[in-house]
């Protein structure tokens, strides 16, 4: 029997890159825990579109509670951070902090995360955190850089395919921001 490993989901795009993939080693159950996503309708479309991919595949999809005042009061001294700064440190390590206890509660062999597949988040960092959480639970934890050998390109070409949205900023309120500051600078050019 293939060991059984808890997914941290972010989004659809990767989610069906990453899980198919995962498929052919475990028993994958893909968590959907981002606090961090605003507004709440992009919240509700992410998960919307990662519902999609599960019935797909399939797999199971667990659902953690949105709790955006919460992701905030983490974050909030860190929102002059660049992207990929430390706010983005903090923010990986609660969500993967959650899936981890997750994952261990329930007695998965192993948990991890798509979030390498994408270029806007720092693999290194996320395995450092995960090792350290799977420390801490008492878990093993997957690590990865889901983005090498082209993962990100095919994870893009896939979800063209099956015709999944794929978002335009990292999700949480700072870089939705960022996006409306880019958006603007680029049509005041044009």
């Amino acid at each position: 029997m293939k060991p059984s490993i808890l997914v941290h989901i972010c989004c659809a795009p990767d989610a069906l890159y990453v899980m198919k993939l995962l498929k052919e080693r475990y028993r994958v159950t893909g968590y959907f825990y981002n606090p961090n996503i605003y507004p709440g309708k992009e919240y509700q479309l992410r998960l919307e579109e990662t519902r999609k991919v599960a019935q797909s595949m399939p797999f199971d999809l667990l659902e953690g509670d949105y709790d955006a005042s919460f992701w905030l009061a983490k974050t909030k001294r860190f929102k002059k951070e660049p992207e990929k700064g430390l706010r983005c440190d903090i923010c990986y390590a609660l969500r993967l902090d959650r899936t981890a206890r997750r994952a261990s509660s329930e007695g998965y062999d192993y948990f991890t995360t798509v979030m390498s597949l994408s270029p806007w988040k720092k693999a290194a960092v996320l395995n450092r955190i995960g090792r350290m959480l799977g420390n801490k639970y008492k878990i093993s934890f997957f690590e990865s850089d889901f983005k090498k050998k082209d993962g990100f390109k095919k994870s893009v070409e896939l979800s063209l395919r099956f015709g999944l949205y794929r978002q335009n900023y990292c999700g949480c309120i700072y870089s939705f921001q960022e996006m409306e500051k880019r958006r603007k600078v680029k049509k005041d050019r044009g």
